[in-house]
């Protein structure tokens, strides 16, 4: 039988590596040597199973840290840990260590109720089954001892020597890219089309802005992403907005912020001015006395919600007072009439 590799050496990392780089590790040897990318290559075949069944030890906490202990003992049919450890300390049993001949294992038990030993073994030992894996057991005798024989799935997934097989299959990654907008594509949503670059060419997307999104929201396109592993489900496309200004407004979430000029008279003697805003221009009537910086709310003016279209923000005018710059004769006259009058 082929010695096993060290799982750590399988996978590439060292043995204090953390389980995002384990995992980072996995996902990238897994997509090189995947059969669906290596069609006909027995060699990458043996190795993505290599790999994957490295990962599922070493990418489950608990099978980790029974390797670490026992190496790859610790996943051998009728395995167990408590014993192996009694073992160790008192130096009895015959708890794994030694493959029999065809994939069998005898053990010997003594001075015990064989039920209770048989219900305590191969608890524990279904206990420690493979996230994924399905048990087949068979072949019990009766004799000094009683054996287990373990068989191996068919040619569907990844196997081991452990008494587990099964297929594992994995999310793709999320795949993440900006998308510009102009101001009124991201107020009033859109369709528009992308290409996004890939080793195997370019790909070119139709996709739908929704009316209100804002700089740095997303929209995800599901099953867009990277493919999956194992015939795991595609990860996802985010596209990341990016939105543009427009001259004269300025805005603050699903507010809109903008100015009006109107003349000194009208801010004085009061009257209507008009102001535009994203949905066309709107009459505002201007009160007697308005004062420059005064703010004019208009309701329901500004930005629809993403999530409720019947929802809209608000549009803040801010009231800029003109002041003359050249003044005629009869003017000046009328003025200086207001400023005598005025005291």
């Amino acid at each position: 039988m082929e010695k096993k590799r060290d799982y750590y050496e399988v996978l590439g990392v060292s043995k204090d590596a953390e389980s995002s780089a384990i995992k980072k590790a996995y996902r990238k040897l897994a997509k090189k040597y995947h059969p669906d990318t290596n069609a006909g290559n027995a060699e990458a075949e043996k190795r993505f199973k290599e790999i994957s069944e490295a990962y599922a030890v070493l990418g489950d906490e608990e099978k980790k840290k029974l390797y670490d202990e026992f190496g790859h003992i610790a996943f051998e049919p009728g395995f167990n840990a408590d014993a192996a450890r009694a073992q160790k300390q008192y130096g009895y049993g015959n708890f794994g260590g030694g493959n029999g001949q065809n994939g069998y294992r005898e053990y010997h038990f003594t001075g015990s109720d064989g039920d209770d030993i048989f219900g305590d073994l191969f608890g524990n030992m279904f206990r420690q089954g493979t996230k994924g894996g399905n048990f087949h057991s068979g072949g019990f005798h009766n004799g000094s001892g009683f054996y287990q024989q373990f068989h191996q799935g068919g040619n569907d997934g990844f196997y081991g020597n452990h008494g587990f097989h099964g297929t594992y299959s994995e999310k793709g990654e999320n795949l993440e890219a900006e998308i510009s907008l102009t101001f009124d594509e991201a107020a009033f949503g859109c369709d528009k089309m992308i290409t996004l670059q890939e080793a195997d060419g370019n790909r070119t997307l139709k996709v739908h802005i929704p009316a209100g999104i804002d700089t740095g929201q997303s929209v995800r396109l599901r099953g867009k992403g990277h493919p999956g592993i194992g015939g795991g489900e595609p990860g996802d496309l985010l596209l990341r907005a990016k939105v543009g200004t427009k001259p004269g407004y300025e805005r603050k979430g699903a507010d809109v912020y903008t100015t009006v000029n109107i003349p000194y008279t009208t801010a004085a003697l009061g009257g209507e001015a008009r102001v535009s805003t994203l949905y066309g221009d709107v009459s505002c009537k201007i009160k007697e006395g308005t004062q420059s910086g005064s703010k004019i709310r208009l309701r329901g003016k500004g930005i629809v919600s993403m999530k409720n279209p019947n929802v809209h923000g608000d549009q803040y005018v801010t009231v800029q007072i003109q002041v003359p710059r050249h003044l005629n004769q009869q003017a000046r006259r009328k003025l200086m009439e207001y400023k005598q009058a005025c005291g």
